[in-house]
C-alpha cells in the first residue's frame, strides 16, 4: 500500500490533478489486477448477505416505497429490481435494491476513523453490470474496487467527527467500481468520483435522535448519485476539483479545516486489492457495534438467568468505545434511546435496549425483537432504564487498532446486583466475526439466505439464486440478468410523483 499525503491547497497553487485524491482513487481504478480466489469468494459471500437482508426487507415500507418509484421507470435493456420481474432505469433499480439491502442494517461492515457498510457499493455496480450487459467476471473486479476505496478511505478520513454522514465515502467509492466495471479511463472516473462526492455530502441528523426511515434511504442515494455521476462524466461532463483538497472544498469545510492533513493508504499499481478481507458481516439485525454485546447479552442471560429480572439489578454499566458510547449508547444523550415508543431505527441505534432484550430473550430476531410489544415490555422497560454506557480509554483504542488481531468492538460489562454482588464480564468481537467463537463462512452465509428467504421465496427460488450467486465468476451476461429474485408481495403503495 501507499499512503497519499492530502491536504488543502489554496486555488493559486492550481494542484495537478494527478497529485490530487480523486485522481490517485481513479488510477487504482483502472488498474486491471487479477482477482484472488479468497477475495473471489468474500464477494460471492457478500452478494449472498446483501440478498438475504434484501428479501428479509422486501415489504418493508420503506422498500416498498422505493421499489414502487422504480417501478415508475421501466427500462430497456435497463436492471432488475428485488421482488419483481422486469427491467428498470439502472438508476433506479440501484436505489431500489440499495434501500432493501439497507432496511434492517442486517448486511457487512468495516470500523476504522470512520464507520461503513461497503455492501452498499453492489446494489448500484449490478445495476449498471445488468443494464450494460458485463459478465460475472466484470461486476466481481468491480465489486472489489468499490470494497477497497471505501474501505480505504474509512481507515483515513472520519466524517462522524464533523457530524457528516458516512455515505460521503459511498459515492467516490461506487462511482470508482463503476469506472473498474465498465473500464472507463482515469480522466473519466476522476471526474465521476469528484461528482459523486459532491453530491453525497450531508449531515449526520439522519442518525440522530429520532431516526428515520431515511437511514435506510441514504446509501441507496449514494449509489445512484454515482451511477448518475459516471453517466455525466462518459458524456464529457466535469466536476467541482480538486474536490477534496479544494480552498472551498471537502475537507476545507466540511472536515478538518484548511491546515488538516490525511494518510489515505491506497494499493501500488499492480498489487492484489484484498481490502474486502478486512470487512465483517452481521449474524444479528442491529447496528454492528452491537453485535459482540448480543452474544454476551445471550451468554450471560444463559449463565445468569437471573439476570433477566429488573429487580434483582441495580445498574448495568458497558464500559466500551468513544464510538459505541457517544454514537448508541447512553453518551449520546438521546432520550429517544430508552423510548419504548421508538421507531425500529432508533431502537436498533440503542445499545442499552439491545443488550436488555437479548439478556432476557436469549435470541435476536431481526423483527420479533424490535416489535413494538417487546419493546413496551414493563421488565423489559424497567430494566433497559438500568442500563448506561462509558467511554474505555482502553476499549477506544483497540477500536481504532490497526492489528486485526487486537482490534475490537466490544468491552466489559459490570453488573451491580440487588443483594450487593456484582458480575463482571467482557467480550471483544462478536461471534460471527474472522476471529469470534464461530466465523461465519460459506455456509453460514447461504444459511442466513434461506432463513430469511423462508416464508418469502419459493424453494426453487431460493435455490436458483444460490445457484448463480455461487458461480459469480463465471455467469454470462444473460446469467447475471437474473441475479436478483422474484416474489409474491404487493406492489401498490400510496401515490407519489411518478
Amino acid at each position: 500500500m501507499n499512503l497519499h499525503s492530502v491536504r488543502v491547497h489554496p486555488s493559486s497553487d492550481a494542484l495537478p490533478r494527478e497529485e490530487q485524491l480523486a485522481y490517485k482513487i481513479a488510477q487504482v481504478a483502472t488498474d486491471r489486477v487479477d482477482v484472488d480466489a479468497e477475495v473471489a469468494d468474500m464477494v460471492i459471500n457478500r452478494v449472498i448477505d446483501n440478498a438475504s437482508v434484501a428479501v428479509a426487507s422486501l415489504s418493508r415500507g420503506s422498500v416498498v416505497a422505493a421499489r414502487s418509484q422504480a417501478l415508475a421507470h421501466p427500462y430497456s435493456p435497463g436492471s432488475t429490481v428485488f421482488g419483481v420481474p422486469g427491467t428498470y432505469g439502472p438508476e433506479w433499480a440501484a436505489w431500489a435494491n440499495g434501500v432493501a439491502v439497507r432496511e434492517l442494517d442486517y448486511h457487512d461492515t468495516f470500523l476504522a476513523a470512520e464507520y461503513s457498510h461497503p455492501g452498499d457499493n453492489i446494489p448500484s455496480i449490478l445495476a449498471v453490470a445488468q443494464h450494460t450487459g458485463r459478465t460475472g467476471d466484470d461486476l466481481l473486479r468491480g465489486i472489489v474496487t468499490g470494497y477497497e476505496i471505501q474501505i480505504d478511505l474509512v481507515k483515513a478520513i472520519s466524517l462522524h467527527k464533523h457530524k457528516i454522514d458516512h455515505v460521503a465515502h459511498l459515492g467516490p467509492s461506487a462511482a470508482a467500481g463503476i469506472g473498474t466495471l465498465l473500464g472507463l479511463d482515469v480522466e473519466t472516473i476522476y471526474q465521476a468520483i469528484g461528482q459523486a462526492l459532491h453530491t453525497t455530502t450531508a449531515t449526520r441528523q439522519s442518525r440522530k435522535g429520532e431516526i428515520s426511515t431515511w437511514k435506510a434511504y441514504a446509501p441507496a442515494f449514494a449509489g445512484k448519485m454515482a451511477v448518475e455521476a459516471v453517466d455525466r462524466a462518459m458524456r464529457g461532463q466535469t466536476s467541482p476539483t480538486p474536490i477534496y483538497e479544494g480552498e472551498d472544498g471537502v475537507i476545507a469545510w466540511l472536515l478538518d479545516g484548511p491546515d488538516a492533513e490525511y494518510e489515505v493508504p491506497l494499493p501500488e499499481w499492480g498489487e492484489v486489492r484484498r481490502a474486502i478481507l478486512d470487512s465483517y458481516t452481521k449474524e444479528h439485525s442491529a447496528e454492528y457495534q452491537a453485535q459482540a454485546w448480543i452474544d454476551l447479552a445471550r451468554r450471560l442471560g444463559t449463565q445468569h438467568p437471573e439476570l433477566r429480572d429488573p429487580a434483582n439489578i441495580e445498574r448495568i454499566v458497558l464500559h466500551t468505545s468513544h464510538h459505541t458510547h457517544y454514537v448508541i449508547g447512553s453518551g449520546a444523550n438521546d432520550p429517544q434511546k430508552y423510548d419504548p415508543t421508538a421507531s425500529r431505527e432508533t431502537l436498533d441505534h440503542s445499545i442499552p435496549y439491545i443488550f436488555t432484550v437479548a439478556l432476557q430473550d436469549g435470541v435476536w430476531d431481526h423483527v420479533d425483537s424490535y416489535s413494538p410489544a417487546r419493546a413496551a415490555r414493563p421488565d423489559t422497560v424497567a430494566l433497559w432504564n438500568k442500563v448506561t454506557t462509558a467511554e474505555d480509554a482502553e476499549w477506544t483504542r483497540r477500536y481504532h487498532s490497526f492489528d486485526p488481531a487486537e482490534k475490537a468492538f466490544g468491552g466489559r460489562v459490570e453488573i451491580d446486583l440487588a443483594d450487593g454482588g456484582r458480575v463482571v464480564d467482557e467480550i471483544a468481537v462478536a461471534d460471527a466475526h474472522p476471529l469470534g467463537a464461530r466465523p461465519f463462512a460459506r455456509a453460514d452465509y447461504v444459511q442466513k439466505f434461506r432463513t430469511l428467504a423462508a416464508g418469502v421465496l419459493a424453494e426453487a427460488e431460493t435455490e436458483r439464486f444460490l445457484d448463480l450467486a455461487q458461480r459469480l465468476p463465471a455467469l454470462t451476461p444473460e446469467e447475471l440478468s437474473g441475479l436478483t429474485v422474484t416474489a409474491d408481495i404487493t406492489t401498490e403503495t400510496p401515490k407519489g410523483i411518478f
